[in-house]
C-alpha cells in the first residue's frame, strides 16, 4: 500500500483541513493500493495562498534562473522514473512496459522541452514605438487526469513554472501516487516554497475551489468536455484564463488505394496503446468501401493478437482500464454497437477469456458502422475500433469532421496525398501515418475539445500575460 496523506504546501508535507481517507482500488487486483486525504475547500484556499505569497518573488526571477531550476528538476526526476512509472503501473494498469517506456519518460521530455523553449523564447520585443513584454500571468490551478497522468501534469507545470508563475496542481484521485512523487522531485531540486503546491482532492471540493477561487488567475485542466464545461462555468464570475484540453473522437482516414499492411499497423495502434485510454486515439477507422473486407481482416488479426494481462508482468500486452465505471461505461457502449446494428468482428462484452478479476476489456472491433451509432460519436477510452466505410475522398474527410470534437486527426496512406487532405480536417492535431504527437510542437484541441495549446513555446506563452509599454527610452 503506498501511503500519501498530507499534501504539500509552502514547502512543507502538511496534514489536511476537514479532508477525509480515500482508498485507490488496483484495477488488476480490485484491492487498495493507495491511501490518499481527499483535500478540503480549505486546503485548497491555504495553497492558494501560498501560491500567491511566492508570486511576489518568483515572478521577479530572470530567464536563467528558472533555467538553472528546470535542470535541476530535470536531475532529479531522472531518479525517479522507476518509482513514478511503478505508481502509474499500479493505479491505473498501464503495463511497466509502457509506463518505464513512454508514460513516465513524457514528463521528463515536457521538462526538457520546455527548457529549450525558455531559451529560446523572446521575452521582450519592440513593435514600432513600443515594447512588448511577455510576464507571468500569477497564480495558475491545474486539474489533471489520470489516463497519461504524469504527462499532463509535466506538460502544465513546466511552462508555467518557466514562465514565472506559482501553481496549486490537483491530479486525479485515480493516479495520486505519481503526482505526490513529483512533488518529492520539485522539493529535491529546491523549488522554492509556495511555488509549487500539491492539494490531493475530487473535482467536486478541490477542483470547484480552484476554479472559483478570486486569487487564481488561469485554470489549466485537461479531462472531459462535461468537466472542462463545469469548471468554465466555475470560473467565469473571476473572469480569470480558462485553458483546456478536453475530449477527443479521432477518425484514421485510410485514404483509397493504400497499402493497408503498411499505414494500419502504426495507426491502428493508437487504439490498443495504453488500453485505448489516450484522448487522441484514432478509433474511427474510415475505410474506403472497395477496402473493407481487406481492413477488417487486418485489425481482427490485430486485435486477437494482443494480449491482455498483469500491468506489473513483462511482456507485451495491455493492461485494464482504470476502474470499474470506465469498465462498465465501455461495455455499455460496446452493447450499444451491437444492439444498434453494428457487426461485431472480435472482442466484444465481458472479460476476456481466462481473465475472472481486474477491469480488463476485450480488444473488439465493429464494422458495419454508421456516423449516427452511438460507438461512433461518444469518446470510448478503451480497445475499441469501429470501421465506417466511404464512397470518395469528400464523404470521408465530411464524416470524419462530423463530430463534436477537434483534438486529433489520423491519415493512413501515401504522405504527399495525406498532407493535402490534413488541411480540410477540422482538428488541433493530425497525424500522418503515425498517431502520436511532437512534444515540441502545438497541442490542443478545435471546437469541443478545448481551447487554448500545450507543449514547446505554444504552452509557454498560453501562460503569460503580454504588456505593451509605450514611451520606453531607447
Amino acid at each position: 500500500m503506498m501511503s500519501y496523506l498530507k499534501h504539500y504546501i509552502d514547502g512543507q508535507w502538511v496534514d489536511s483541513e476537514g479532508g477525509k481517507r480515500h482508498l485507490v482500488i488496483n484495477p488488476a487486483t480490485e484491492e487498495p493500493c493507495t491511501e490518499i486525504t481527499l483535500g478540503s475547500s480549505a486546503d485548497a484556499d491555504k495553497a492558494v495562498k501560498a501560491a500567491r505569497r511566492a508570486f511576489e518573488t518568483f515572478s521577479q526571477t530572470n530567464v536563467e534562473e528558472r533555467a538553472a531550476l528546470l535542470e535541476r528538476i530535470i536531475a532529479e526526476y531522472k531518479k525517479r522514473i522507476p518509482d513514478i512509472a511503478r505508481a502509474i503501473a499500479i493505479e491505473m494498469g498501464a503495463p511497466m512496459g509502457l509506463a518505464m517506456g513512454a508514460q513516465a519518460p513524457a514528463g521528463l521530455g515536457h521538462f526538457a522541452f520546455t527548457l529549450r523553449a525558455l531559451r529560446e523564447f523572446k521575452l521582450e520585443e519592440t513593435v514600432g514605438t513600443t515594447r512588448v513584454l511577455h510576464e507571468p500571468i500569477g497564480v495558475v490551478a491545474m486539474i489533471t487526469p489520470w489516463n497519461w497522468p504524469v504527462n499532463q501534469i509535466a506538460a502544465k507545470v513546466a511552462p508555467a513554472l518557466a514562465a514565472g508563475n506559482c501553481m496549486v496542481l490537483k491530479p486525479s484521485e485515480e493516479t495520486p501516487a505519481c503526482a505526490a512523487i513529483l512533488a518529492e522531485v520539485m522539493d529535491a531540486a529546491g523549488v522554492p516554497a509556495g511555488v509549487f503546491n500539491l492539494v490531493q482532492g475530487d473535482g467536486p471540493t478541490v477542483g470547484a475551489a480552484l476554479s472559483a477561487h478570486p486569487d487564481v488567475d488561469m485554470v489549466s485542466f485537461t479531462g472531459s468536455t462535461r468537466a472542462g464545461i463545469a469548471i468554465a462555468a466555475a470560473a467565469a464570475p473571476t473572469v480569470k484564463r480558462v485553458h483546456q484540453e478536453l475530449g477527443g473522437k479521432a477518425p484514421n482516414l485510410v485514404l483509397e488505394g493504400s497499402d493497408l499492411s503498411a499505414v494500419l499497423p502504426p495507426t491502428v495502434m493508437g487504439v490498443l496503446a495504453n488500453t485505448g485510454q489516450s484522448c487522441i486515439a484514432p478509433t474511427r477507422v474510415l475505410v474506403h468501401q472497395g477496402q473493407v473486407d481487406e481492413a477488417t481482416a487486418f485489425i481482427k488479426n490485430m486485435m486477437e493478437a494482443t494480449p491482455v494481462g498483469d500491468p506489473l508482468a513483462e511482456g507485451n500486452h495491455i493492461g485494464p482500464v482504470v476502474n470499474k465505471a470506465q469498465w462498465e461505461k465501455i461495455q455499455g457502449l460496446i452493447q450499444s454497437a451491437i444492439d444498434e446494428g453494428a457487426t461485431l468482428v472480435t472482442g466484444g462484452t465481458g472479460l476476456p477469456e481466462g481473465v475472472n478479476r481486474g477491469y480488463y476489456i476485450r480488444p473488439t472491433l465493429f464494422r458495419d458502422v454508421t456516423p449516427e451509432m452511438r460507438i461512433a460519436k461518444e469518446e470510448t477510452f478503451g480497445p475499441v475500433a469501429t470501421i465506417i466505410s466511404y464512397g470518395n475522398e469528400d464523404e470521408a474527410v465530411r464524416i470524419a469532421n462530423d463530430t463534436a470534437y477537434g483534438l486529433s486527426a489520423t491519415i493512413s496512406g501515401d504522405p504527399a496525398r495525406a498532407a493535402k487532405v490534413a488541411r480540410r480536417m477540422r482538428a488541433g492535431l493530425v497525424t500522418i501515418n503515425s498517431w502520436s504527437p511532437d512534444p515540441g510542437a502545438p497541442f490542443g484541441g478545435y471546437k469541443q475539445s478545448g481551447n487554448g495549446r500545450e507543449y514547446g513555446k505554444w504552452g509557454l506563452s498560453d501562460f503569460m500575460e503580454v504588456k505593451s509599454v509605450v514611451g520606453e527610452p531607447a
